[in-house]
């Protein structure tokens, strides 16, 4: 249930912010306990404040180590996957597929983050529009970022605990809030819940600036990347390539950066990083950086995410991103033979959550998709050949196409969002798990594991 909690949580992600503020009010006595909405959004710092709070929302922990922040939702979809392997420690029941239940922690989490960042940002948008001291183009600017949010976390709700876009069952989908509410609101349709995605996610587009503080905000670009992503799941390509080719900015080559892939994906400040998580030492998750924490083995950490052997092998060995090594000198086939340095973990790591290639592979499954298939195959080979200077030009036709694309997602972004997962829910597709896993399943495309079941104490709440 939504808590509508302005007077008691302002303090707190005010005086915890990511980006000072020169305000009276944060250097003045106040009780400890609130302060007062007219206090909060009586400038646009102050206001900007209690978003930057928000945007540190995203990274806290709410119940365990598995269960920290938007990117171990995002992890927890790289594990379900055929291209990884996870050990039996955290995150290692999602692998195992047995999270599955009302009342475990991944439904539990994957509810409750989304639902208090939503909430929060009905308090910044109601906050902001009453203000009398903030002025037009402020407003549009946070109340841009603020719908842009409220949009992205409904998208991941409806990822996690709603059928495929494509599929034609028609399940509850969870409730919307589109004002700060104690009243439980009742549960939508997919028609609803999709229409309030792309309706704020669009009005978030129009107000947005280029300009930001740096990128853990969001802008014009960053809000037309969740479109993008949206979109391809909605399987509307015509918007999914438009909105995509306006988050890159249309010049594959200016943000693309080979020589960076392998420096342990760790700077938000790199070329090829969009929208990230920032850290650093003073404001670290510390071990919950995943999957940073997870998947490099030579830092003092988890130690716990694997390589499956079969996926090892699609990539050449002038690949910039062939990064596997048996680092424990194990036998051919065994679980734990291979792992990778992709990611580097220090307590200051940024987490990536869009990059940019991401982006120019939605459009190339678009021109695909749309019937433009050389410019599909000429898109796709930018990223190839850029990873892979020995990679030749594709002459793939058809349904080899897409085939390709949607390798390439996987070989680009593994460990980092899911892919492999949301493409196989999204596309109804299944999931079959081969060569040296720990835990071989087979998922079909209708399978009920694609989602999670919606919390129990939700429907307590409602009692």
């Amino acid at each position: 249930m939504i808590q509508s909690i302005i007077k008691g949580i302002v303090l707190t992600l005010i005086t915890g912010t990511i980006i000072s503020c020169s305000s009276d009010f944060l250097d003045d006595p106040k009780p400890k306990d609130s302060i007062a909405p007219e206090v909060v959004f009586g400038s646009k710092e102050g206001a900007t404040s209690f978003l930057s709070g928000i945007l540190r929302l995203q990274r806290m922990s709410l119940i365990n180590d598995e269960a920290s922040g938007l990117h171990s939702i995002l992890f927890a979809r790289s594990v379900k996957g055929a291209d990884l392997i996870q050990k039996q420690i955290w995150f290692g029941d999602d692998y195992d597929y047995q999270v599955y239940v009302s009342t475990g922690t991944r439904s539990i989490f994957s509810w409750r983050l989304p639902y208090k960042i939503i909430d929060q940002v009905n308090n910044l948008i109601q906050g902001v529009e009453a203000s009398t001291k903030i002025n037009a183009v402020d407003k549009d600017e946070l109340i841009g970022q603020a719908l842009a949010l409220r949009g992205y976390y409904y998208f991941q709700l409806a990822i996690e605990f709603g059928e495929a876009y494509q599929a034609t069952e028609n399940t509850v989908f969870p409730p919307i809030y589109i004002k700060p509410s104690t009243t439980p609101a009742p549960f939508s349709t997919k028609e609803e819940f999709f229409h309030r995605i792309v309706e704020d996610l669009e009005q978030a587009s129009d107000r947005l600036p280029q300009e930001r503080v740096n990128k853990s905000y969001i802008n014009k670009a960053v809000a037309h990347a969740f479109l993008a992503q949206v979109y391809q799941y909605m399987g509307k390509w015509e918007l999914a390539e438009k909105n995509a080719r306006e988050a890159y900015g249309g010049h594959p080559l200016d943000v693309l950066n080979a020589g960076e892939y392998n420096k342990g994906f760790s700077t938000m400040n790199a070329t090829e990083w969009l929208w990230a998580l920032p850290q650093s030492t003073d404001q670290t998750v510390y071990y919950r950086s995943h999957p940073h924490a997870m998947m490099d083995h030579v830092a003092v950490a988890y130690h716990g995410t694997f390589i499956n052997d079969d996926f090892v092998k699609q990539f050449s060995a002038t690949d910039v991103r062939n990064l596997f090594s048996n680092f424990y000198e194990k036998t051919a086939g065994d679980w734990q033979e291979y792992v990778t340095s992709k990611f580097t973990f220090t307590f200051d790591a940024d987490i990536p959550i869009i990059r940019y290639p991401e982006l120019l592979l939605i459009e190339a499954e678009a021109s695909y998709h749309l019937g433009k298939e050389k410019q599909a195959r000429e898109q796709l080979d930018i990223i190839r050949q850029n990873r892979d200077t020995a990679a030749t030009s594709s002459t793939i036709q058809g349904p080899d196409i897409l085939e390709a694309i949607l390798l390439e997602r996987r070989k680009e972004l593994y460990g980092e969002n899911g892919v492999e997962w949301f493409d196989a829910k999204r596309l109804l597709r299944g999931i079959t798990r081969t060569g040296n896993h720990r835990t071989k399943l087979s998922l079909s495309p209708l399978d009920k594991r694609f989602q999670l079941p919606v919390p129990q104490e939700e429907f307590d709440a409602r009692k």
